[in-house]
């Protein structure tokens, strides 16, 4: 069993990133984003558009009905699969089926970046928005994006956010060309952190209730998740394999999540 896991953790963690996408370090107050611009952070599925299928951020293609990429460009797209607010299990079972349903007509396609194209990141965005002002498609939107006066300007619009249900916010420079990878000039702004684990072992308590699950992280960290979790979900618990995500506010001195809690099981992309 336990060669098993160790299996199951080698190949849902190693890195077989197939697109190297642009990704956010987190914010600091320590950073000076005056001027930069801010968006909600939306809680889907990331969906690149490669000129030809929908693949998800590990390079798998996302099954969408046709009409779903009607007049889709030919050039590459970034963007969130999305709904509503708070709906990400809905989101996830709609666009990870492998069989596209009825249910793609719920999905919308929040488009945030144009990696190819040359010149800033509004630039960038106006180039895609012409293209679909001439080719239509009501599936697709544009995520807003409001320039950043100072840090209590981003707390304000944090803070609306979160009222709103929302995940948190994107602030990014928008003077640059497109870069790949992990990018201190990309940033997400949270009230907590999220992040995801492989499950290795569950705990119970004398009745035989699920306490908490043992969980393995991709630098190896293990710890007990016991929070977050309803009676139901104590009883028909996640399983060992699964992948969970949790959220945490900071890390104790040995690197293990504060105040960890259960959100939800991730399926693979």
């Amino acid at each position: 069993m336990k060669f098993i896991i160790y299996l199951l953790a080698m190949f849902l963690f190693q890195d077989i990133v197939a697109l190297d996408l642009e990704k956010a370090k987190i914010y600091k107050q320590e950073h000076n984003i005056i001027g930069w611009y801010m968006s909600e952070k939306l809680d889907g599925i990331r969906a690149y558009w490669n000129g030809h299928n929908l693949l998800s951020k590990n390079g798998n293609i996302i099954n969408a009905p046709k009409y779903f990429t009607k007049n889709f460009p030919k050039f590459s797209l970034d963007g969130e699969l999305w709904t509503t607010r708070n709906d990400f299990e809905n989101i996830q079972s709609i666009v990870l089926d492998k069989k596209p349903s009825i249910k793609w007509k719920e999905i919308t396609y929040n488009i945030f970046e144009a990696p190819n194209i040359k010149g800033n990141f509004i630039q960038r965005l106006t180039y895609a928005k012409n293209h679909f002002k001439k080719s239509k498609n009501i599936y697709v939107k544009f995520i807003k994006q409001i320039k950043c006066k100072n840090s209590d300007d981003l707390d304000i619009f944090l803070e609306k956010i979160i009222l709103l249900k929302g995940e948190g916010v994107i602030i990014k420079k928008g003077d640059l060309a497109y870069q790949e990878g992990r990018s201190s000039n990309i940033l997400k702004v949270k009230k907590f952190f999220d992040a995801e684990g492989l499950i290795i072992g569950v705990n119970y308590n004398k009745k035989k209730k699920m306490k908490s699950l043992k969980i393995k992280l991709s630098n190896n960290i293990i710890f007990n998740l016991g929070g977050g979790f309803s009676d139901i979900q104590r009883i028909n618990h996640p399983k060992i394999g699964d992948i969970i995500t949790y959220k945490y506010y900071g890390l104790t001195k040995y690197n293990k999540p504060k105040f960890a809690s259960f959100l939800r099981i991730r399926k693979k992309e």
